[in-house]
């Protein structure tokens, strides 16, 4: 249910053709809700059907020319409803951890290679997201709308600074674990 609520998002930030939204996706939004491109344009046309977006009118209409979207008054009641509304949080489902625990019976081969790329991946996940921070947080910025989006880049750098830290720990243990014997 939360993808068109991303795009609602997406679109009162600024009115997008489809190609802007999914553009705007990986370079944000993407980053804590992921969408595929078709994903987006099927929820478009859904969003348009439904009465919540429309496309802005086009000065020449020029067959392939792309539609850009704006949220109508129906979509902006939507997306408040939505906000206000009380959601419990989801429990955690994360392969890796499963696997860890499917390690600890069936054995550890090419766990502890795998948790080094995660730890490697989060840790370059937190200098992307720390980057964003100092060129798109800096001081001035504190507006409402500044400070709340601030506030979502700051979850995903405690989430990666979370991971990191535990990946680090899991590490360690790994360390400490005894080796199986060499088979003869």
């Amino acid at each position: 249910m939360s993808l068109p609520h991303a795009i609602l998002t997406a679109l009162l930030e600024k009115p997008s053709s489809g190609l802007e939204l999914t553009r705007r996706f990986d370079r944000s939004i993407g980053y804590f809700w992921s969408a595929t491109h078709q994903q987006i344009y099927r929820e478009l046309g859904r969003l348009e059907r439904d009465g919540l977006i429309r496309a802005l009118p086009c000065e020449q209409p020029v067959r392939g020319q792309k539609k850009s979207y704006e949220v109508l008054p129906a979509g902006r009641a939507e997306l408040a409803r939505w906000t206000a509304a009380s959601q419990d949080p989801r429990p955690v489902r994360d392969v890796l951890l499963l696997r860890l625990r499917a390690a600890a019976v069936v054995g550890t081969e090419g766990i502890e290679a795998d948790l080094r790329r995660h730890l490697a991946l989060h840790q370059r996940q937190l200098a992307e997201y720390q980057e964003i921070e100092a060129r798109d947080f800096g001081p001035g910025k504190d507006t409402a709308q500044d400070r709340l989006q601030h506030l979502v880049l700051r979850g995903g750098i405690d989430l990666e600074t979370f991971w990191i830290q535990w990946l680090t720990h899991a590490l360690e243990e790994f360390g400490e674990l005894p080796r199986p014997a060499d088979p003869a």
